[in-house]
């Protein structure tokens, strides 16, 4: 039995498919116009659990993420320049260059953490026309209006819009919504699509019923989503940012459009938190995961520090926590090498291996409880009444959700070139030649191996 907290509810329920044994879950993709920062990562990673837990559970998932190469602008209130386009004019390429660049990025980073792709990978510039078809139904039915820079949608006229917020229409204020574009209604409508101003050539941009120009940011999510997964679908994901202004703009669109409900869950992820706030783009203080793996940090070492901290609570990001993590995944590696080559004959009884195997699946099953269910594989690692096979067993059971790799760890032969450096590296510090030492260090690193310094002497392991 799955419990999710449902954001639209507010309360944990029992996950009840539409259709038995399947899943339609849609998770907002990156708009690519720069790198994903690690609090971007953040919400991917805990998407990726969700969906490996819904695997884990036998759901047969169709899961559906989104590119947008267009309409996502740099204000809250429907203003300012496409990112797309600004990203094009900072580094002096197209904006068909960039996305494909980013989008390339982008994909490296999720191969790097290990997050399963989606079955269906969407561009919002591949969707032009069924956008355009659901502006039209909007407008047939009353829903839209046109304002001096485009056609935007009328949230009066929807009784039910922002309900995903838990709070009343009249005290909704999404985001950074002061200035007002001539001809705008309401603070709270919002463009579904943007007239190119006269004299303005864009990179980007289409003939539609209303004049040239290019789709608003939220209505892209709502086709894409509905042409792949029907309607309604299971399970709508995004960041906590999205709560204000993104998805209830998708849910109003859908539901004024077709009378029906968008998705039944949605589910979303909190902020990544450095000692000067929340990390993000607009806040001048992000990290990629290429600067994690330039400092020669294993991309997984995030991962498992992640599985350390709820996804619904905020997660306080600093390099000397990602260290220990990285300490503790290499731990794990390490324990997991010696299971394998285990030759211990002692037996575990069935009941003892199955307790824990219900504990682990209670656990991820309690809206995805990762804290719990790592410290459950630690306990299982210290337990001397499991057999070192059976150990091994649950252990790459347990990875099925926590993605850590670890079937992919093989026994380690240590090159002759990495024995000899580090026999220089001992060398150059009983001369007291420290800096030296610490260089032939960071070297045997970037060749994925680490010395540890024990009261034993000088151990090599992989990374």
């Amino acid at each position: 039995m799955l419990k999710l907290y449902n954001t639209l509810t507010r309360k944990k329920q029992i996950l009840k498919p539409i259709r038995r044994g399947r899943i339609g879950l849609y998770t907002c993709g990156p708009t690519v116009y720069w790198f994903a920062h690690i609090g971007n990562l953040r919400t991917y990673l805990f998407e990726d659990i969700l969906k490996r837990t819904l695997e884990y559970n036998s759901y047969k998932v169709k899961h559906v993420m989104n590119i947008t190469d267009v309409g996502h602008l740099t204000s809250d209130a429907d203003t300012g320049e496409d990112k797309m386009e600004k990203g094009a004019k900072r580094e002096k390429k197209t904006v068909w260059q960039i996305a494909d660049f980013y989008t390339k990025a982008f994909k490296k980073d999720l191969k790097s953490l290990n997050i399963l792709p989606p079955n269906v990978w969407i561009k919002a510039t591949d969707a032009i026309k069924d956008q355009i078809d659901l502006i039209k139904i909007l407008e047939r039915k009353r829903f839209t209006y046109k304002a001096s820079d485009g056609i935007y949608f009328d949230t009066s006229k929807l009784k039910t819009y922002g309900r995903l917020t838990g709070k009343k229409k009249k005290k909704l204020k999404p985001g950074a919504r002061i200035k007002m574009v001539e001809g705008k209604k309401n603070i709270t409508d919002f463009a579904l699509w943007k007239l190119t101003p006269d004299g303005i050539k864009r990179q980007m941009e289409w003939d539609s019923p209303w004049g040239r120009g290019f789709p608003g940011w939220h209505t892209e999510c709502v086709v894409m989503s509905i042409k792949e997964l029907g309607m309604p679908f299971d399970i709508h994901c995004g960041g906590i940012d999205h709560i204000p202004i993104h998805h209830p703009n998708e849910i109003a669109q859908a539901e004024a459009a077709y009378g029906k409900i968008f998705a039944k869950f949605w589910i979303h992820g909190e902020f990544l938190i450095l000692k000067k706030g929340k990390m993000g783009k607009s806040e001048g203080n992000i990290i990629i995961l290429e600067t994690l793996i330039k400092k020669n940090i294993n991309p997984l070492a995030y991962r498992y520090l992640s599985l350390n901290v709820h996804y619904r609570s905020k997660m306080n990001f600093s390099w000397k926590s990602l260290k220990g993590a990285e300490t503790a995944l290499y731990r794990l590696r390490e324990i997991i090498r010696g299971l394998k080559t285990s030759s211990t004959k002692q037996v575990t009884s069935n009941k003892t291996a199955k307790d824990y195997q219900e504990k682990f699946l209670k656990f991820i099953n309690n809206d995805l409880n990762t804290p719990r269910a790592l410290a459950l594989m630690w306990d299982l690692i210290k337990d001397k009444k499991i057999s070192g096979k059976e150990k091994y067993k649950l252990l790459l059971d347990f990875d099925n959700v926590f993605g850590l790799k670890l079937s992919e760890i093989k026994e380690v032969k240590i090159p002759e070139k990495i024995k000899k450096l580090s026999k220089e590296r001992e060398r150059l510090r009983n001369k007291d030649e420290w800096k030296k030492a610490d260089e032939i260090r960071k070297q045997i690193e970037k060749m994925g191996y680490r010395i540890e310094d024990t009261e034993k002497g000088t151990k090599i392991k992989k990374l």
